[in-house]
């Protein structure tokens, strides 16, 4: 029998079946996925095999993920968390104030998509608030992020604007929504889906930082085709299993420059004749998104990072 991983609670799984019915369902045996080291070995959306056995429900088998999305372990620095699998788009909620999203943060989601061959775009909410300097602001980053093949939507929960539109991104897709704490990411999914009453917290006006609103990562079934996974809020991304010259290749707008570096493994930081750098220096390259490459490189050189997990 067959089902899907719809909630993760760290010892028992909530499954939809094929037929519609919810089931809660353990591990059976020394469940490990092969070549991967995670703290979690069964994620929201994976396809399982599962039996029966004097009424209580065990997971037995895995199917083969076509992706998944990793962040790193919160107390295990050489394994990875899968937030979630079998991903038919990233939709990463931003803002531009309340609290406002780190470019970083933004580059780093769409770099593990990258990675990971998960499609995503942006949508930048809250825009009812927002005056003309996170207008212009934003107008740019559209600009930028359109430029390397992301969609991306302005939208606003609380006056309903353009939710229109990311129902038709969102319909009969798996949605991965991911965000910042505060954002408005499960005000958005309210709007789109009133149903689901998913928690929301206020924004504190003392450092304009949200508050956790959602524990695991759950899926939901939309009444217009498709479903969501709703994540924690996360303040922060780990890049994960990647070597230092493999970093740039999944940075659309750093890519196409790569095979004219002097140097194979060249990683765009000091080497001679750099074709990144020399991108950089002629305004090809935003430093913006310069400053996101080198602050993960940073972070690995800074970990003694340079390997793929064995």
């Amino acid at each position: 029998m067959e089902a899907l991983v719809v909630k993760s609670t760290g010892n028992e799984y909530i499954l939809r079946t094929n037929d519609g019915k919810i089931i809660i369902a353990s591990l059976k045996g020394n469940f490990r996925i092969k070549d991967l080291k995670s703290t979690n070995p069964i994620a929201v959306g994976d396809r399982v095999k599962y039996e029966s056995i004097n009424n209580d429900f065990w997971i037995t088998n895995i199917m083969e993920r076509k992706n998944y999305i990793i962040r790193k372990s919160k107390n295990l620095s050489k394994k990875i968390h899968i937030i979630a699998s079998n991903i038919d788009l990233l939709m990463i909620i931003v803002s531009m104030k309340m609290p406002k999203t780190p470019l970083g943060f933004i580059d780093r989601f769409l770099l593990t998509a990258e990675a990971y061959g998960v499609p995503a775009m942006i949508v930048f909410n809250k825009y009812d608030i927002y005056k003309e300097k996170e207008i212009l602001e934003m107008q740019e980053l559209f600009e930028l992020y359109n430029s390397m093949g992301y969609k991306c939507i302005y939208a606003s929960a609380t006056e309903n604007i353009n939710t229109n539109l990311i129902i038709d991104e969102l319909k009969d897709k798996t949605n991965l929504i991911a965000g910042a704490s505060g954002v408005g990411k499960s005000s958005l999914i309210n709007v789109i889906q009133p149903h689901l009453n998913l928690k929301t917290a206020n924004i504190s006006n003392f450092n304009e930082k949200g508050k956790h609103t959602t524990s695991f990562a759950e899926m939901y079934p939309l009444t217009f085709g498709g479903n969501i996974i709703d994540t924690p809020g996360i303040r922060s991304f780990g890049i994960l299993n990647f070597k230092l010259p493999e970093i740039a290749h999944f940075f659309p707008d750093m890519k196409k420059y790569i095979n004219n570096c002097k140097y194979s493994n060249c990683i765009h930081m000091y080497e001679p004749n750099c074709a990144i750098i020399e991108a950089l220096d002629k305004g090809e390259i935003k430093a913006s998104r310069y400053a996101s490459y080198l602050s993960i490189i940073q972070e690995f050189e800074e970990a003694g990072i340079d390997y793929k997990y064995d």
